[in-house]
């Protein structure tokens, strides 16, 4: 629920603060006195596309900021947390956009800068605008499903997604057919990749073990003289046991004996001859390490031959096949993995065919399945929902209209996709098999007509609010906006208009930007935007007011809105609509209201309003 709207530099306003709460709020002025930025101002706060012409004339920029509460269990708290953004300790969550004079946009969510997207993301969840221009779009095919699927509670979802398995299939299978020949191409061409290298069985990491092999055995006498000088230097040669030259053994023998000699008279020279034992183990160890080493040295001619051979083909494979990383035999492994998998995919042969067209059966049959229980669904809401309009649209000065919703299969067209539904063919689409219309009868003697051909400018908008209240509770968002919605509507027709906004706001918040009194008495608090009188000293354009009124100011306002003024009679009249308002709101919410003649029971009191003055903020 929206808390508190400040907006700064937008169109006329210069500055102002809107208190908000719950139930209904209204928002008045004269025709041009800013109450559109009103709603401007929510819309840009809420992702809305930003228009460097709505800046103030003289300001570097606009700015909209907005405090929230959200639910414990709102969704929208996971989508802040996402963002980088944080909520108060009490649930509360602020947003603010920024739009310079220069056109650039800026956006900040729950105090960290976030993307305009997210913005928009939580609109979905907290707030629904519904603009004069909604009364158009109420006219189009789409909506009008969309409308009926919120209301019946028809899941267009699972049908959607067998749809694109279905597709899927289908796609698959046509691809397969009608490139045969060039997959069979390219199949041959893998086939021969992994049968060659099949044949050569490379395993992991032998290319490297390889030129290891073929280093020591193409230096194989080298490597010989190079270890026997070594295992001699430290253990003395063995084919010459007299030999006069001293060995690292030897050496430290005799320096083992000349230390033992003397460690009985310090323990120190006891420690050492320890680390000499170590070096003796030691050198002995790697003397017989080299030893060995020299006995595994091969200096065959076949086998070397044999080795770089295999390093050629290898090679040749690498060269062939392997990618990444160049040199490496696990590059033609990972080639030849891929392959045999793309192989699976590019089987023409008449029994993939096959399967791929039984799959693409089976997907049609769940596609089929799931979009007849969508039809059933809808066709079940529409008698309901057609009955909810029509009776909400009796009370709205429409006593003898009548809304029809037709759900009919949709007719299949060449080229396009078709299901067949209880035997019978349906253009499928993403959304279903089925057209969706709803067609208004004014009254008994005329024809039904679509909406787009059969109401005027006023009947869309009674059908469009009768629709919106009976969808009220499919509805999830918390805040309701309405622009204007009432226009071309008046007399009792506007009464009824406000008495369905406030049932519509026992259980939403609800902002109503509205120019007709009846709309506005149903009001749990009005904001009133009026052009001032002047003009902004500094740079000579139109500033506005924005007030909060009630009690005596609020009966003037609404006077004005009835009369043009507030005379003693306009006054009273609006007093009048006031508590009759109040008398309407008391009976909606509770039936025991009524006196026992049936009639509504007055107030007493008169305004019915709240009392205090207006209270109020400059724009």
């Amino acid at each position: 629920m929206l808390e508190e709207l400040r907006i700064r530099g937008l169109g006329v306003i210069d500055e102002a603060v809107l208190p908000l709460g719950p139930g209904l709020t209204v928002v008045t002025g004269e025709t041009g006195a800013g109450k559109t930025m009103v709603v401007t101002g929510l819309l840009l706060l809420f992702g809305g596309r930003a228009d460097a012409a709505a800046v103030r004339s003289g300001a570097a920029r606009a700015t909209v900021d907005g405090r929230l509460r959200l639910a414990a269990d709102s969704p929208a708290r996971s989508r802040v947390a996402d963002a980088g953004g944080e909520l108060d300790p009490d649930g509360g969550l602020s947003l603010r956009r920024v739009v310079g004079a220069n056109g650039r946009s800026r956006a900040h969510v729950g105090g960290a800068p976030a993307p305009i997207g997210v913005l928009g993301e939580l609109a979905e969840r907290l707030v629904a605008v519904h603009g004069q221009a909604d009364q158009l779009r109420l006219a189009r095919p789409g909506e009008q499903r969309a409308a009926l699927d919120r209301f019946a509670g028809a899941d267009v979802a699972p049908y959607a997604a067998a749809h694109d398995r279905w597709r899927g299939a289908v796609a698959r299978l046509a691809e397969r057919a009608s490139r045969a020949r060039e997959l069979a191409r390219e199949a041959d061409l893998l086939r021969h990749g992994v049968a060659e290298i099949d044949a050569a069985d490379p395993l992991p990491g032998e290319d490297g073990e390889l030129a290891a092999l073929a280093g020591r055995l193409a230096h194989a006498d080298a490597l010989r003289l190079a270890t026997r000088l070594a295992h001699d230097a430290l253990l003395g040669d063995p084919d010459d046991p007299a030999g006069d030259a001293a060995d690292v053994a030897a050496l430290l023998g005799a320096a083992r004996r000349a230390l033992a000699q003397h460690a009985d008279a310090d323990p120190a020279l006891a420690a050492l001859g320890g680390r000499i034992d170590e070096l003796a183990a030691l050198s002995a160890d790697v003397g017989a390490e080299l030893a060995e080493y020299a006995d595994g040295l091969d200096a065959d001619p076949a086998r070397l031959a044999a080795v770089e051979q295999r390093r050629a083909v290898l090679t040749g494979l690498i060269r062939k096949y392997a990618d990444e990383p160049v040199g490496e035999i696990a590059g033609v492994l990972a080639w030849r993995d891929a392959a045999a998998r793309r192989l699976a995919d590019l089987d023409v042969s008449e029994e993939a065919l096959a399967a791929l067209a039984a799959e693409r059966d089976a997907a049609a049959a769940a596609a089929a399945r799931l979009a007849g229980e969508l039809s059933a669904a809808r066709e079940a809401g529409a008698e309901r929902l057609a009955a909810a309009v029509t009776a909400e649209l009796a009370g709205l000065a429409m006593p003898s209209a009548r809304l029809e919703v037709r759900v009919r299969p949709r007719a299949p067209v060449a080229g396009a996709p078709v299901l067949t539904v209880a035997g019978v063919e349906r253009a499928a689409t993403a959304d279903g098999v089925d057209e969706v219309e709803f067609l208004l009868q004014p009254h008994p003697d005329a024809p039904a007509l679509p909406l787009a051909r059969g109401a005027s400018g006023g009947e869309l908008s009674r059908v469009m609010l009768a629709v919106e209240v009976c969808l009220v509770g499919t509805d999830p968002v918390p805040t309701l906006v309405f622009d204007e919605v009432d226009a071309g509507v008046g007399g009792r027709a506007a009464v009824e208009v406000g008495r369905r906004l406030a049932r519509l706001a026992a259980a939403r918040q609800v902002i109503v930007v509205t120019h007709l009194a009846q709309v506005a008495a149903f009001a749990d608090c009005q904001v009133v935007v009026d052009k001032h009188a002047g003009t902004d000293p500094a740079h000579g354009v139109t500033r506005a007011d924005v007030r909060v009124v009630g009690g005596d100011d609020r009966i003037g306002e609404l006077a004005r809105m009835l009369a043009g003024d507030d005379s003693p009679l306009a006054r009273e009249h609006a007093a009048e609509l006031v508590a009759n308002c109040a008398a309407a709101r008391v009976a909606d919410s509770d039936p025991a209201a009524r006196t026992p003649t049936g009639r509504r029971a007055r107030p007493p009191g008169g305004a019915g309003g709240t009392g205090g003055g207006a209270t109020g903020s400059r724009a």
